[in-house]
């Protein structure tokens, strides 16, 4: 009886031990940040932003509180929760009060030193489609009949309207610019757009953005518990808003987006104006060895750092009339890569700096459309001893 009772303790005693070394892995994996790797940018900070996010509030399945964490989890610096003002699939179970998935979720923001920005989307048929607007003060006055009133009531309160997923619901998914939108713009009260809404990219938004000098917008979307969706943690983060702020500060983030000082990073691609891409890209990478020596044809290395979480892919625009190089090459993140070149003529000598003529085939400045780069080294020719 004694030695069934000693057994019976052991059990006991390991069911506690694996019940609390549960929970502590439970605990830790839910309170390891991972951070993000992209550089700060022409005297600005890059902050991480998802400005299109929902709850059980509208028609979500998270409870408020979760978003924070998760967005804090993924190494996020800013978010705005987004809950439809008219489409409230849950109002049998959860009260139509606008303001209160905000109201929940603040504190737990607060707590991990987020930057949580009040927002509400406009929901109404196509045209004129969905309509964030954030940095509200009060979203309740929104819930009004005509679209017009609640776009004039949310830019009354110093809002920051943007088009959410423009070409949902369009033939082939081909957003298209609408009267309704058209006097929205004209009136001043459409800000920006977002080319990229969940894993959807729009091309014409993009080149919308462009024309009509509107902030890029990047978002998820998204109604599930995140990792649903996405992976981060194996690189498959959620498209986002890279925000080139003067601080990490909320009135610098609504400053910068009326700005269009925004770049969108979907997947492995950077989407934005060639004046942001491309000090994105050179202080993103570091040449490790800027001072090489080829003898004749020989061949020598140059070893290239990524510093960030983007993965560069190269493909050659021109040739050099001083070396050859490889015609692709991907700079890989967070990773040093060797780039082989070689000489053209056995009898070159002396030192040189050479353009090495690359694009940069997922930072696009126009749809689809790679940035130019060039690589710059200085060599130092020594003649081959081949006579």
């Amino acid at each position: 009886m004694k030695i069934i009772t000693v057994r019976l303790r052991l059990l006991l005693l390991f069911i506690i031990f694996s019940f609390f070394v549960f929970t502590i892995n439970v605990n830790s994996q839910t309170n390891v940040r991972t951070e993000i790797k992209i550089p700060n940018i022409l005297g600005f900070t890059t902050l991480k932003c998802d400005f299109h996010i929902h709850t059980i509030f509208s028609d979500g399945s998270v409870w408020p509180t979760i978003r924070p964490q998760e967005v804090w989890l993924e190494g996020l610096d800013a978010f705005s929760i987004t809950d439809h003002i008219e489409y409230q699939p849950h109002k049998k179970d959860v009260p139509t009060n606008h303001n209160r998935s905000y109201e929940l979720a603040l504190p737990r923001a607060r707590e991990v030193n987020l930057i949580f920005i009040k927002g509400s989307e406009i929901t109404r048929g196509e045209p004129p489609g969905h309509l964030n607007a954030i940095f509200l003060k009060d979203s309740n006055p929104l819930d009004t009949k005509d679209y017009r009133d609640a776009v004039k009531l949310a830019v009354e309160q110093g809002a920051f309207v943007f088009w959410n997923h423009p070409g949902w619901k369009q033939p082939n998914l081909k957003a298209v610019f609408y009267k309704e939108q058209n006097e929205l713009y004209k009136k001043g009260w459409l800000h920006g757009m977002e080319v990229v809404n969940g894993d959807e990219y729009y091309p014409e938004v993009h080149k919308w953005c462009l024309e009509k000098n509107l902030t890029m917008m990047g978002n998820s979307d998204i109604h599930n518990p995140i990792n649903f969706n996405y992976n981060f943690q194996n690189g498959n983060h959620r498209p986002m808003t890279l925000v080139l702020a003067k601080e990490k500060s909320e009135n610098a983030i609504k400053e910068a987006l009326f700005a269009h000082r925004t770049v969108v990073w979907d997947e492995n691609v950077l989407i934005g104006e060639e004046k942001y891409l491309s000090p994105l890209f050179n202080e993103s990478i570091e040449i490790k060895n800027p001072n090489i020596t080829i003898r004749g044809k020989g061949r020598s290395y140059i070893q290239i750092y990524n510093k960030s979480d983007v993965s560069f892919e190269l493909i050659a625009e021109g040739e050099s009339k001083d070396i050859t190089f490889p015609k692709n090459v991907t700079l890989y993140a967070d990773k040093t890569v060797l780039l082989g070149i070689s000489g053209k003529s056995e009898k070159m000598v002396g030192k040189k700096g050479v353009q090495i003529p690359y694009q940069v085939q997922n930072l696009w400045i126009a749809p689809k459309k790679g940035l130019s780069i060039k690589l710059n080294i200085d060599v130092d020719y020594i003649p081959s001893d081949k006579k």
